[in-house]
């Protein structure tokens, strides 16, 4: 039997740090993280980086479809700077939401690692390394390989975040062709899974600062010691700025490229493009004064009640 939903006694109060506290992180990163510690510890015997991908793709599918409805399943920072930046969710919320999204990851970090630990001690006999044939950090945070400069990896990070936001946003846009109804999360995860599958061997792909930056702080204290940070000439900043900086570029390519170019509907004086800086198109949660519903990539998405397309205009008069 599912139990009613009980509305808050005072609607109007912000609803911030609730929907932190709802965030579906823990669910990403429990299922992304262990796709990654059944292939390693496994020696590939009952998982490949296929198998990883696609675990990391149907995370962020059933993270969105668990917690969309009540904290909007803001995932990734990535993802909620970018709906900042579009005026889809107050500015006030985004450091609220960055420690929620980062202490998840750090926390599931080490539930993976208590459900895995023997697993992780067998393969690696004893001894936690970032590098060489029994290393296990990857497990937990993403490293360079290699042959990648701090330059090309940035860039890495850049394009592959403002190709998810974009990616996204299209998603999203009810102007755009769209996906049915609460699908929005399927079209996400298919985003992200072939994202990972075309820019996964750089860096692995990252997207999102919280996924990557939570584990690789477990990591330090629980004894692989500080060349988590130091490893790939100080890689660890790659994947914790690079996204933010794509972020913003993808929402202004698709603001640019796509948002401002949608007509206007009929009758509309000449005005900001009817998108994303619009607060009655979309991407809101009905009743929730403001309330942003997205999920955030690798990072995450908005499913928000979609507007409904305005009444034609009749000849009848005082028609009920």
């Amino acid at each position: 039997m599912v139990p009613r939903h009980r509305s808050s006694p005072h609607p109007a109060e912000p609803r911030g740090l609730g929907e932190g506290l709802h965030s579906p992180c823990p669910v990403l990163q429990l299922i992304t993280l262990s796709g990654s510690a059944q292939m390693v510890t496994s020696l590939e015997a009952k998982g490949n980086i296929l198998t990883a991908y696609l675990a990391g793709a149907l995370a962020v599918m059933v993270s969105i479809y668990t917690a969309g409805g009540v904290s909007g399943a803001h995932m990734n920072p990535a993802f909620t700077l970018a709906m900042c930046l579009v005026e889809q969710c107050p500015w006030w919320k985004l450091p609220i939401f960055v420690a929620v999204q980062t202490t998840g990851a750090f926390l599931s970090a080490g539930a993976v690692y208590a459900v895995y630990y023997d697993a992780i001690h067998h393969y690696s006999n004893g001894t936690l390394t970032t590098s060489g044939p029994q290393e296990t950090a990857s497990i937990f945070a993403t490293y360079p390989a290699e042959y990648l400069s701090l330059s090309n990896g940035f860039l890495d990070q850049v394009v592959a975040t403002a190709l998810l936001i974009v990616g996204i946003l299209a998603i999203l846009d009810p102007h755009n062709k769209g996906v049915p109804k609460g699908l929005e999360p399927v079209a996400v995860a298919l985003l992200v899974l072939s994202l990972e599958a075309s820019l996964g061997s750089n860096c692995g792909c990252p997207m999102n600062p919280a996924r990557d930056f939570g584990p690789r702080l477990f990591t330090y204290v629980a004894g692989w010691g500080a060349e988590v940070f130091s490893r790939g000439n100080g890689w660890w900043w790659v994947p914790v700025v690079a996204p933010m900086l794509g972020a913003a570029v993808g929402s202004a390519l698709y603001q640019l490229l796509v948002a401002f170019h949608h007509p206007l509907p009929e009758g509309t004086a000449e005005q900001s493009p009817p998108l994303l800086t619009d607060p009655n198109i979309a991407l809101m949660e009905k009743g929730t004064g403001g309330h942003c519903p997205t999920s955030g990539a690798g990072d995450g998405t908005c499913l928000s009640q979609r507007p409904q397309a305005p009444a034609e205009p009749t000849a009848t008069i005082n028609q009920p």
